[in-house]
């Protein structure tokens, strides 16, 4: 999922027109997240946020538009919460400890909204029948990880990648993340901290020198 582009440009919008806006999209998370995306109407929604349909209607442009401020005020608010500690880290190896373990706590933290992300990039399609978010997300998902992992081969306390193996590596790590978030769907009493600390150990061994 890109989160290069925003649906809507909040600067004109007035405080009341926001705080709607924002009404509206956690009733979005909230419904999606608990009957999934094909029961997730305008109608369910606009029912959880006790408006009518015109309402939601005045704020978003159609349906895929609330969609997308969905999945954008998502991905923007885990990069906004993991960053600062990724990059505060003394070492590439504590760099991408870091970000494993940010990423997981984020998502634990988080769950009806990375929940209801993970159906609507799992269902939503374009009108050729493609899904809609599926391949737009190399740049803001993979390459920090590739960053940190060309890091840690500059400053030797990698392994050698070649540019191939580096984007396996991302990907392996990425999916692991992913993987992680099915599972707490799965199995909400999921221990947490001893996931972490597996996935951490699991990377860190794999990506040793």
């Amino acid at each position: 999922m890109s989160i290069k582009n925003k649906t809507t440009n909040q600067k004109e919008m007035s405080f009341i027109e926001k705080a709607r806006r924002t009404q509206i999209i956690e009733c979005a998370i909230e419904t999606i997240a608990e009957v999934g995306y094909a029961q997730a109407s305008l109608g369910q929604i606009a029912k959880r946020a006790q408006i009518s349909k015109g309402v939601i209607s005045y704020h978003f442009a159609n349906k895929g538009e609330l969609l997308e401020q969905v999945i954008y005020d998502y991905y923007m608010a885990c990069q906004a919460y993991t960053a600062p500690l990724i990059e505060n880290q003394p070492s590439p190896i504590e760099m991408l400890s870091v970000y494993i373990e940010s990423n997981l706590r984020f998502i634990d933290e988080n769950r009806q909204h990375v929940f209801a992300v993970i159906e609507i990039v799992s269902n939503e399609r374009t009108a050729d029948g493609k899904l809609r978010f599926a391949a737009d997300h190399d740049d803001t998902i993979f390459l920090p990880i590739e960053n940190i992992l060309t890091l840690g081969m500059h400053e030797g306390v990698f392994r050698e990648f070649t540019q191939l193996s580096t984007r396996v590596m991302a990907l392996a790590i990425r999916n692991s993340i992913d993987g992680f978030t099915i599972e707490l769907m799965r199995n909400p009493q999921l221990n947490v901290q001893e996931y972490t600390r597996e996935l951490i150990t699991i990377f860190d061994k794999s990506t040793k020198k």
